[in-house]
């Protein structure tokens, strides 16, 4: 039996591009979004009792993503790349029905649109529905996960002579953190982990619009060249 499953809205997010969205929400708190709701979801009655919610579950769809043919098993950036476990078992985005889901905070609530933070998600995601947090029910203390017992160690982000004051300056034009959200993607290093880093290669991707390019001067080290 199939079904059959429309947005309810679509995100208009910090990220241009799939490259350099944190693995996870929450890595980065300075990524900002608005959900637009659509028809009738956009209704003030439908978001009744949101506003006592500090953080909602988005579940989406990888509209980037979705393939043909589901694939059993993939290789999760996490472990490196190179090793293979059950799709099941990982957050990837070749998920059967290319459903994900991501928790993150509701800053406001405005008629149609959900302001959010923490997320990553790529802008233009379709949203299928909104759940609230349970903190209770939500967060288990006696959880485990030995493929991702903890966050991923941060790498040192550098900046080159005069890309900090360029970035500030698109901040301050944007009204967003964007300064921020640049060190706080990075540090997550983007890079898959298989890839050994080059020196001389240039690495680049968009935040609300402004191109953001960098290299690797040594390992551990990611170095912002360029402000666009």
């Amino acid at each position: 039996m199939k079904h059959t499953v429309s947005p309810i809205g679509y995100l208009r997010s910090c990220f241009e591009e799939k490259f350099a969205i944190p693995r996870q929400p929450q890595l980065a708190p300075a990524a900002r979004g608005v959900l637009e709701l659509l028809p009738p979801f956009d209704q003030p009655h439908a978001l009744e009792g949101l506003e006592q919610v500090s953080h909602v579950w988005l579940l989406f769809l990888f509209h980037q993503t979705l393939e043909e043919a589901p694939r059993l098993r993939v290789r999760p950036p996490r472990l490196g790349g190179n090793r293979y476990v059950g799709v099941f078992a990982t957050r990837a985005t070749h998920r059967p029905n290319g459903i994900g889901q991501s928790v993150v905070k509701l800053d406001g609530i405005e008629p149609g649109r959900l302001r959010v933070s923490g997320i990553d998600l790529l802008d233009g995601t379709p949203v299928l529905d909104i759940k609230p947090y349970v903190p209770y029910a939500d967060a288990l203390g006696e959880a485990r996960n030995a493929l991702a017992p903890e966050p991923p160690s941060p790498i040192e982000v550098q900046w080159a002579a005069d890309c900090l004051d360029q970035a500030r300056q698109h901040a301050h034009r944007l009204g967003e953190p964007l300064v921020e959200l640049i060190e706080q993607c990075l540090a997550q290093d983007p890079r898959p982990a298989y890839q050994q880093p080059d020196t001389q290669r240039r690495y680049g991707t968009r935040f609300w619009g402004v191109e953001v390019r960098w290299h690797y001067p040594q390992a551990g080290v990611i170095r912002v060249t360029e402000i666009v």
